[in-house]
């Protein structure tokens, strides 16, 4: 073991020694010619990867003498697995302190990750809650809160605001507030919470509890493992009650436009029936990737006589016992559907209009999380920020490698139940490279289901599946471009969401969501995820071609794990500390 970590110390000693030198070059020769520089905001004030010798130099030249990095050191005992030493790693910059991953080979590094995890002289801390000096006036926390709560976006005006208060909202509040970023996150709901109570009965979150934690504040230890819609619910409003999170419920944004002369944001806000205008600086879309519908057109629909509604808007089964449902999808939110009404006695048909990944659940859970997000996980000292940190290790342009093999296991294990699927006529598959379900979700945040009991249902017949496209809606059914007609009484358009960018669209104009772009996908090239290659989530978590204008969402892990990197971009604008952007995202695609 000492002679692994020789080896990864004399890596950095080498490495610093040519950063404090200036040497770039000599830099950029200890990556391998095949290597990848994963920056999470600290050298770049970006989200980026940067390839190759050629890569790092570029990134090196833009933004060394601003960075200033040094005190590089292992960060516990570094670890070897066949050609491959693993070493964690801590450093500083000029402004902040980071942590990272480092991944040798025979040939140099292979992989690194620098994150920024703290800004010098606003580190996060303890607050006092009191102070022990008695003097006439003294104010108490309920008074100072509810002076808060009276004055901000009235007579003080937030520096951020947030459009979106589900999850992805919620956990940006809580990290603004614990830097001292005075913020105001904004929902249209009663509730924190109603954005998962309102959805269907049967909805529960398809990830393991361990995946799921939010900030500062994990899941209690008896805490169900996939926790039921209404009990996140729950644990939203309280936690946005507990972090203090600055929310307006029943706050809904009409419009939004910014002013390029005094770098501010003008949003109208429709506050319980009052117009309030805020004035904030920076602009967060937490709208999340499930949030702008995608509510499909087909002639008829005017005159269907039954009902129709978008999966986003389905009220549950109970209303439709003995009913014929034709649900159109067959992704998660379709399968979700589809089982919880035929638990309640419904006829229903699912139309399943291209292939579908399926993993079960227990599958996914042992071969496809377990090692990082389980317990298991955590009795072998992989805490949810190591395992967060692993996870953002692996550089999106290899990152399949990793999975194909989980996935061949998965398959292997779970052959029987697959050949019983497709002899039911279900059109599955393994993604465009057989890499699986999470490469999916970040190329194209569609295109599977993880099956807690609905694809048995359909693999033995007691759900209907029909193949095809939808052609139109007579007053009675829905009719395939084959001519299948299928008799409803309820459709459900399970048809999945649109780019965040529809939100700007909407609220500011179509002139800035065409100059931000598509929101998501890695560029990949593969099924509805277009190239170029961009390497990272386009336009997520970081400075977008629109000044002051940024994006926040995914799900509970990502809410959790790069709200800490868009809360310290935020911060150092607040504190006015230069932020100068290393390769801001061009734009290929506007939707």
């Amino acid at each position: 073991m000492t002679e692994t970590r020789d080896r990864v110390e004399a890596w950095l000693a080498e490495f610093e020694t040519a950063l404090r030198d200036r040497d770039v070059e000599r830099a950029a020769a200890l990556f391998g010619v095949e290597s990848f520089w994963r920056d999470l905001v600290a050298f770049s004030w970006n989200i980026t990867t940067v390839e190759g010798r050629a890569g790092v130099a570029d990134l090196l030249r833009a933004r060394l003498d601003d960075a200033d990095p040094g005190k590089f050191e292992v960060d516990g005992e570094p670890t070897e697995a066949g050609d491959v030493t693993e070493a964690w790693i801590r450093f500083e910059t000029r402004v902040g302190r980071g942590a990272g991953h480092l991944r040798l080979k025979d040939d140099g590094a292979w992989t690194l990750l620098t994150s920024l995890r703290e800004l010098k002289g606003f580190e996060e801390g303890r607050p006092q809650g009191v102070e022990h000096e008695l003097e006439p006036g003294r104010t108490s926390w309920l008074e100072r809160r509810r002076t808060e709560e009276q004055t901000l976006g009235y007579a003080e005006q937030p520096y951020v605001v947030v459009i979106g208060g589900g999850q992805g909202g919620i956990a940006l509040g809580a990290r603004l507030r614990q830097l001292g970023v005075p913020a105001l996150v904004l929902d249209r709901h009663d509730r924190p919470g109603d954005q998962w109570r309102k959805r269907y009965k049967s909805l529960c979150l398809h990830d393991p509890v361990w995946y799921d934690h939010l900030p500062y504040l994990p899941f209690p230890k008896n805490w169900p493992v996939f926790a039921p819609k209404d009990k996140i619910g729950d644990w939203l409003e309280m936690y946005t009650r507990v972090m203090e999170v600055p929310y307006w419920s029943r706050s809904e944004v009409r419009s939004a436009s910014f002013d390029a002369d005094t770098k501010t944001w003008s949003v109208i806000v429709d506050r319980d029936g009052e117009s309030v205008e805020l004035r904030p600086k920076q602009l967060v879309f937490a709208t999340g990737m499930s949030g702008k519908a995608n509510w499909p057109t087909f002639p008829g629909q005017d005159v269907f006589r039954g009902e129709q509604h978008h999966s986003s808007g389905h009220p549950g089964p109970e209303a439709y016992r003995g009913k014929k449902v034709v649900v159109v999808g067959s992704n998660n939110s379709a399968f979700d559907i589809c089982g919880a009404l035929w638990e309640h006695g419904a006829d229903v048909t699912m139309v399943q209009r291209s292939s579908t990944h399926i993993v079960k659940s227990a599958s996914l859970m042992d071969i496809g999380l377990g090692d990082l997000y389980s317990e298991r996980a955590v009795e072998a000292g992989v805490t949810t920020d190591k395992a967060d940190m692993i996870f953002a290790s692996l550089p999106y342009r290899i990152m399949h490698e990793f999975q194909i093999p989980l996935y061949e296991q998965m398959a292997e294990r779970d052959r029987d139940f697959y050949a019983r699927l497709e002899k039911a006529g279900f059109r599955h598959d393994w993604g465009d490279d057989g890499s699986g379900l999470f490469m999916k979700y970040l190329r194209r945040g569609s295109g599977y289901y993880i099956d807690v009991g609905a694809a048995e249902l359909v693999a033995d017949g007691r759900i209907k599946l029909v193949q095809g496209q939808v052609d139109h809606l007579t007053e009675t059914a829905v009719v395939l471009q084959d001519g299948t007609t299928l008799d409803a009484d309820l459709v459900v358009y399970a048809t999945g969401y649109g780019s965040m960018n529809g939100w700007v669209a909407d609220l500011i104009d179509q002139e800035t969501a065409d100059r931000v772009g598509k929101v998501w996908g890695l560029g990949s090239g593969t099924t509805k995820d277009p190239g170029p290659w961009e390497g990272e989530q386009r336009n997520m978590w970081k400075p977008t071609q629109q000044e002051n204008l940024w994006f926040h969402g995914g799900n509970l892990h990502q809410s959790r794990h790069y709200s800490l990197y868009l809360a310290l971009q935020l911060k150092a604008r607040y504190e006015g500390i230069p932020t100068p952007v290393y390769g801001l995202q061009e734009v290929h695609h506007t939707q």
